[in-house]
């Protein structure tokens, strides 16, 4: 049986590869100003989906859904409201 302590680091671990990996997409939009290639139906269904992620690490107390599906919303805003500035 795994330890408490061991689930809860490969959690951490989890949510930081899946909402890090947010940050080159961003930087890029940020960087070039195109979003041509990006789905805003996609990308604001992903969007609701993470806000729902982090209510619900709300209501469990569960520390790696609070803190990746922050920051994973704070990324998935930013390219959304890049995506309707630039079109």
């Amino acid at each position: 049986m795994l330890s408490p302590t061991l689930i809860s680091l490969i959690g951490l671990a989890a949510a930081s590869v899946t909402t890090f990996c947010w940050i080159p997409q961003a930087w890029r939009i940020i960087r070039t100003r195109d979003t041509k290639a990006i789905s805003l139906s996609a990308y604001g269904a992903f969007t609701f989906g993470i806000l729902l992620w982090l209510a619900y690490g709300v209501m469990l107390g569960d520390l790696p859904l609070i803190l990746s599906n922050t920051v994973t919303l704070a990324l998935q805003l930013t390219i959304v409201g890049l995506k309707l500035r630039y079109g």
